[in-house]
Formats: C-alpha cells, structure tokens, sequence
C-alpha cells in the first residue's frame, strides 16, 4: 500500500548555554539532529510549527540561551512510494545499519521509467520504519547494472553519521572490474566530473565539474582486457565508468561509455560472443568498510563476484593460456 501514514510530534528542549546565539535552524538542527533532517526541520519552522518560547520566528533569528524550543507537527511519510516484497540479498543487519549484496538490473531509487520495483520499495517492505526517513536510508547508489555491497541506514541518527562519514571519505569503498585494455601499472585519476555537455543522460570529466578521485590497480591482465581493483575517494554518478574510460580502459559491456569494442586476434567462437552480448558494465561493488554508526566499531563486509563476472573471466583466463609461447 502507499507510505501516506502520519505521525504526530511534541517535543520541546531548552536551548544550552553553548548553542546560545546562533540562528534558529543551527539549533534545531543540533537539537533534534536525532529524529529529523534540517531540511524537514527548516520547513517546521516556516511554518510556525517549531516555535520559540511560543512565538513564530524565521529560520535565520538569533535564538538566546534559556529560551524554550517547541515542536508540534505531524511526520508525513517521505514520499508516495510503494512497499515491495522483492528478495534482498542482506550481508549484515541490525537496528542501526543494513548492508546488502545488490544484483544486477535492480535500479536503487524510484525515478522517471522506474515508479516501483526498485531497492527503495523493497527496503519499504522489509523495514516499514524506514518511511520517516529520507530516501528510505540510502546514502549511496549502484547503478541499476552494478552488483555488490550497500549500506543502508535504518534511523536519522545512524543516516547523518553516514553521511558524515562518506562527506570525510572515511568509508572504504573497493570495486572490482573488467575494462578494455591491457592495463600497465595501476594509476590514480583525479578528475572532476559533472554533466555531460551535449548528452545530459551522461556523466564526464568536465572542468568546473565536482571532484572526484579513483585509484586503480591491475589484479590480472589479459591478452586485450584487464581485471582491475578500484577504490573510490569519492562517489561521484558513474564515477569508475567515467574515470575508466578517461584513462582509455573503458569497462566491458558498458553501455554508455564502453567506446571502441575489441576481441583478441583469433579468440574463440564462446569468448567472442560473450565479450558481445555481456549483458552490463562489469563492475562489481567487492568490499565496503565503515564505522558503525551507533558503536564505532570498525566494520568490514566482502562480496563473490558473480557469476556472469567470473565466466567472462574464466574464458579470458583460458584464452590467455591457450596462445601462451
């Protein structure tokens, strides 16, 4: 059924000595950081409904230590979005975070072409909670044909100290891929990207675009292709498809920016036509590691390749053998 429900909410808190003359929204923001986003709690206050000792004030007032905050509105649910009962594929679990094994063709976040079936509805559907917060607790994406680990956050609390954590590039994030190219020596590519001039479906490196920083390293090189490891400092849209292309190693099966096709000079009839009908980029999230928002505890996760990625590299394997000396 649709997330419409409402919840009602009183609360109020004393401004603290420290927090004392600073504007309204910085105080709420730090006041009630735990169950709301500033956003929601800007819109709060633009509407009378987040008060100071009983009067209306706008988000930018100066608030005075000792004086009163008080909150009463309903909690709308985020968005109109369906709960799903799709199978997720869940690594780790507990009241805080969820790490899961995305596969591919699973699109994150409802969008223009996909309304529903996506990770967000089935999010809904296995944690119904996750309607009071924002994006349903999604603080990074895969792209639909990407495969392998996500975090997702079950609370507002466990949301902000995610994203604080991604904002200070303390989350260790490592893809494995299979690119075009026989790859030298591994390489960093510190590269800005943003919007693609003509084509505004793409992404590229641009110049004034945001920043963005991949480092790469060969695990295994072929006779035209190469089987890389990339960590990620930042996560820009497409970021390692971009900046693998950039570097002229663009990922097989990439159907954006794949550039020129290329199969090994007398490769078998079966490596040919998996090299053309690989169905996605072959790109594969394979380690994630965070701190634990509520504990701080150091948290590693890891994830098999799948099995169409192993294939491909089990016939790239064996044609590298086969033309050996």
């Amino acid at each position: 059924m649709p997330t419409t429900s409402k919840q009602h909410i009183q609360l109020s808190a004393e401004v603290p000595f420290d927090l004392g003359g600073q504007r309204l929204d910085q105080i709420a923001a730090q006041l009630f950081a735990e169950h709301f986003s500033r956003s929601r709690l800007s819109a709060w206050i633009k509407d009378g409904r987040l008060t100071v000792d009983g009067q209306q004030l706008r988000p930018r007032d100066t608030v005075h230590a000792g004086s009163v905050l008080e909150l009463d509105a309903e909690q709308e649910a985020q968005g109109e979005w369906q709960a799903q009962d799709i199978h997720l594929d869940i690594v780790f679990e507990d009241e805080h975070i969820l790490v899961l094994d995305k596969p591919a063709g699973l699109v994150v976040h409802p969008a223009a072409g996909h309304a529903d079936g996506t990770l967000l509805n089935a999010l809904l559907h296995h944690v119904p909670d996750l309607v009071q917060v924002p994006r349903a607790g999604i603080v990074h994406r895969l792209d639909k044909d990407t495969t392998g680990l996500m975090v997702v956050a079950k609370t507002l609390q466990a949301q902000n100290r995610l994203v604080e954590q991604l904002q200070a590039r303390s989350v260790s994030r490592i893809y494995e891929a299979i690119v075009i190219g026989v790859v030298t020596s591994g390489a960093t590519v510190d590269a800005p990207i943003g919007r693609h001039g003509q084509q505004r479906q793409r992404m590229a490196v641009v110049e004034g675009g945001k920043p963005a920083v991949s480092h790469y390293r060969v695990l295994e090189r072929f006779r035209a292709h190469t089987h890389v490891r990339v960590k990620l400092e930042t996560g820009r849209t497409h970021q390692i498809r971009v900046h693998m292309a950039h570097a002229g190693f663009p990922l097989i099966g990439d159907p954006v920016y794949g550039g020129r096709f290329r199969i090994p000079p007398a490769a078998s009839p079966t490596l040919v036509q998996s090299l053309r009908e690989f169905p996605r980029q072959a790109l594969h999230a394979r380690f994630l590691e965070l701190d634990h928002p509520a504990t701080g505890a150091r948290m590693k996760w890891s994830s098999p390749l799948p099995d169409d990625f192993v294939w491909l590299l089990t016939l790239l394997q064996q044609d590298r053998e086969a033309f050996v000396g």
